[in-house]
């Protein structure tokens, strides 16, 4: 059996559909940061595990100067390229634990997609660490739902049946107690709707996209990209099926 993947690297073979095929976050997680967590233009983002630069993006348009730290080369050196016409953007080769940032350097910790993968206890002390004070957290995930249409519900059991670590792997946000956890004083939750819709092509690289999908030479790789064209083919709408999403946002300071 093979040794389970560094999450540091899990997508490092991936990050050319990655870049293609992953969601964005929708522009109303701005909208719900200004309002109730003061994000404002100008302010400094910190975006931890900033991977291909999605979430780095978001913020950048709003007019905020954003640090990207991000300890996988090949997924940074994405986020360096998609974002090379920001000024804003500083791209820093470093992890959740050990983010390199000044004491009181930024007034928003971000964390898209990623917070799952730090240690939290380290993660925790090191955003203290760099917050300034009044500063505040958010963790953002895209988590695709499992059952609300027949192809996603045939989708979900194609990558139960033949995805590599799936059940373990899959990002679904965080258990409510954990989160509380990590903050260590009220933050609030908020969810909004997202959406991708894709031919077979665009599928099929969203699919392999993810780290626990097999990959070109492992086993089942033919496999599950036969299984991905029956399920494709049997719930197509004019050539084209939807992903959906629950876009889930948790913010607020760190207590404590």
């Amino acid at each position: 059996m093979s040794e389970p993947l560094d999450s540091k690297e899990r997508f490092s073979n991936r990050v050319d559909d990655y870049v293609r095929y992953r969601p964005r976050y929708p522009a109303g997680v701005i909208d719900i940061l200004a309002a109730e967590a003061g994000l404002r233009p100008g302010a400094v983002v910190a975006d931890i595990g900033s991977g291909t630069g999605f979430s780095a993006e978001l913020f950048l348009r709003n007019g905020n100067s954003v640090i990207g730290v991000e300890p996988n080369r090949q997924m940074r050196l994405a986020a360096e390229q998609l974002l090379a016409s920001y000024a804003g953007f500083r791209s820093v080769d470093a992890a959740a634990e050990a983010t390199t940032l000044a004491d009181g350097s930024v007034d928003f910790v971000v964390a898209g997609q990623a917070f799952h993968w730090f240690d939290r206890a380290a993660a925790r002390r090191e955003f203290g660490r760099i917050l300034r004070a009044g500063g505040k957290v958010a963790l953002m995930w895209n988590v695709r739902r499992l059952d609300s249409t027949p192809f996603l519900r045939a989708y979900d059991a194609l990558l139960s049946r033949l995805g590599t670590d799936y059940l373990t792997a899959r990002c679904e946000g965080m258990e409510d107690d954990t989160i509380g956890e990590f903050f260590g004083g009220p933050y609030l939750k908020r969810s909004i709707y997202n959406f991708q819709d894709f031919d077979f092509t665009g599928l099929r690289g969203r699919l392999l996209s993810s780290s626990y999908v097999p990959a070109a030479g492992e086993p089942n790789h033919d496999e599950i990209l036969a299984g991905l064209r029956e399920a494709f083919d049997a719930h197509a709408v004019e050539g084209r099926v939807r992903l959906e999403y629950d876009t889930q946002i948790y913010f607020g300071p760190l207590g404590g």
